[in-house]
């Protein structure tokens, strides 16, 4: 959601669409580093411009099975919500998002709003099942301090993936060591005698992304 010039909501040192992205990317990259039998595509993948309607069109064109739209919420109140398109939707809209609020709304512990239904441009013009989630309040307080945290965002984007491939039954790919080609790469950051110090780097590193 959002992008470039369209900030999305925006408050406690926050912009939305710096969030929606951040989630996108790592809930991409948690599908394609566990599971298989899927391709992700991302409507944007950078800080670009996107006006509303080529959205469902790209999903469209690309005849994806699935349109999952990421944002933050804004308004005043707190916690997790969802929605669906409150016209006429098929059956598997409204059995795919069961599975994907189970693990979404209880990823951060700030309360479920529940699963509703609104006719968005994105939930009313994709072809497939579609579904909108809110992750948080940008403009409160105790939620935006979640969402400076990394590995909240984390959290966040991890459900969105699990939901996912649970949702469509995906396979998880079994796990190799790289050490049996023959090829193992390392980097070391850091060595430090007092563990503080350690963990002091460790926060900045995680700070600068």
């Amino acid at each position: 959601g959002h992008g470039g010039s369209d900030p999305g909501a925006t408050g406690n040192g926050l912009k939305e669409k710096d969030l929606n992205l951040s989630i996108a990317r790592k809930t991409k990259a948690y599908l394609d580093n566990y599971f298989s039998g899927h391709e992700t595509r991302l409507t944007r993948d950078s800080d670009i411009t996107l006006p509303l309607n080529a959205r469902p069109k790209m999903a469209n064109d690309w005849g994806a099975d699935y349109f999952l739209s990421i944002h933050v919420n804004a308004g005043g109140g707190s916690g997790y919500e969802d929605f669906i398109y409150s016209g006429r939707v098929q059956a598997q809209t409204s059995r795919l998002r069961e599975v994907i609020h189970e693990y979404v709304s209880n990823a951060v512990d700030w309360g479920n709003r529940g699963k509703k239904r609104a006719n968005f441009h994105v939930l009313r013009e994709t072809k497939m099942p579609a579904m909108l989630t809110e992750n948080g309040f940008i403009d409160n307080k105790s939620d935006a301090k979640l969402l400076k945290q990394d590995k909240v965002i984390g959290d966040i984007a991890k459900a969105h993936a699990l939901g996912l491939a649970n949702a469509f039954n995906l396979g998880k790919k079994k796990k190799t060591d790289k050490r049996l080609n023959g090829t193992m790469y390392k980097v070391q950051v850091g060595a430090f005698l007092k563990k503080e110090n350690a963990e002091k780097f460790a926060r900045k590193l995680q700070a600068d992304g």
